[in-house]
């Protein structure tokens, strides 16, 4: 038989609580008994029906939230988380939240149930959020004119980015009659092609003074927006349904302006860090361009023009002497040769033939005779001697 010591079978029920998901976030209604506010400020209650009790416990943060006054026999909702205290082995609601019944509960279950309507068509998912202008020019703000969230932006852009216009589109942030106004607000700047981003803003406050922005035709508006949309309303701790459809959500009026600018300081220290790397970047440039400059002017002093002239001078005079000697080589070889032909012409020569006791015999047609058969008897020849001629006339 296996036994347990009491704190590992409260351990293993303590365990059981914690791993439930409809325990971990419930909201409870009930009537107050045996309320009691600790010196801690901690508040220890029983809430209970004609059926049960449940033992709760709220501690001083929580507590400090509350807006409502509570007290015995109120009947109230109470929101948290079901778990054991080990020490007694009970179990209890840790609260995080109290509103009176018709009040904050039944908001908190149309606010759910509306979140996961808009969540299931898709306006929550990341795919369709676009980015936000970097450098907007003109930012579309809609909120009451009245309100602190108005002026906080006012500031904060002046202060951080002045260039940029600043366009409200005024509108109840409050009441039932707002959702309507809100939609015409963001309307009014969608119509516009000068907008870069809008800003919808108000200040903290109670779930039913931002319940306007949990409105479904308020989130669909916004969704719908053609420009990009920051949301900044209420405090850090403060949800609405815009803040899940807008583009971005900033947890404060001030901190949606701070989101959808620049800062100046920044991008004036950004401008300084460039100005230095650029003077940097150019110096060292600078500095490589003055060595390869000297470089130059040392490699120069050995390739001046005049060095060069001198030398395409003595190269001319070398071909120049080279060219004379060719030609004067080609002459003489032209030379050789010519007084070798005009020693063979001359040997060729008739003269020549006939200074060594030749004649030419030619009739007085002026054929010349080369055989007897060639004459007749008693024909008259002429004979050309070396110096002269003569005429003969044939007897035999």
């Amino acid at each position: 038989m296996q036994t347990f010591s009491v704190g590992e079978i409260t351990g293993y029920i303590h365990e059981l609580f914690d791993a439930d998901a409809v325990l971990a976030d419930v909201w409870v209604q009930g009537e107050v008994s045996n309320l009691t506010v600790a010196r801690s400020g901690h508040w220890y209650f029983t809430i209970k029906d004609a059926e049960a009790q449940l033992r709760c416990v709220m501690f001083r943060g929580a507590a400090r939230r509350v807006r409502i006054d509570v007290a015995a026999g109120d009947e109230i909702l109470a929101r948290g988380r079901v778990s054991v205290y080990k020490a007694r082995g009970e179990y209890q609601l840790y609260t995080d939240a109290i509103e009176a019944v018709g009040g904050v509960g039944d908001l908190h279950r149309q606010f759910e149930a509306l979140k996961a309507k808009l969540d299931a068509e898709g306006l929550f998912d990341a795919e369709r959020k676009r980015p936000i202008p970097a450098f907007p020019a003109r930012i579309g703000v809609v909120s009451s004119p009245t309100a602190a969230a108005w002026q906080d932006i006012k500031n904060v852009l002046r202060r951080r980015f002045p260039l940029v216009e600043v366009i409200l589109s005024p509108t109840l942030v409050q009441g039932a009659d707002a959702p309507p106004q809100i939609v015409g607000a963001l309307e009014r700047l969608n119509r516009r092609v000068d907008i870069d981003t809008i800003i919808i803003a108000r200040g903290g406050g109670s779930l039913e003074d931002l319940w306007c922005f949990n409105d479904e035709r308020v989130a669909r508006a916004v969704a719908n927006s053609r420009i990009p949309v920051i949301s900044g309303l209420g405090h850090e701790i403060d949800f609405t349904i815009v803040d899940f459809v807008a583009d971005l959500r900033a947890p404060t009026p001030s901190a949606a302006a701070e989101l959808a600018t620049p800062n100046r300081e920044e991008l004036l220290l950004d401008l300084d860090r460039l100005r230095a790397s650029l003077a940097g970047n150019l110096s060292t440039s600078l500095g490589e361009s003055e060595r390869d400059l000297n470089r130059l002017g040392s490699a120069l002093r050995f390739v001046t023009p005049g060095k060069m002239i001198s030398a395409d001078r003595r190269d001319v005079s070398e071909r120049q002497l080279r060219l004379a000697r060719a030609a004067e080589s080609s002459l003489e070889r032209l030379r050789d040769r010519l007084a070798s032909a005009s020693r063979a012409l001359n040997a060729a020569s008739p003269d020549q033939i006939l200074a060594r006791g030749y004649a030419l015999v030619s009739d007085e047609d002026g054929a010349l005779i080369r055989e007897a058969a060639q004459v007749s008897k008693n024909q008259r020849l002429n004979v050309q001697l070396s110096r002269d001629r003569i005429q003969v006339r044939v007897d035999d």
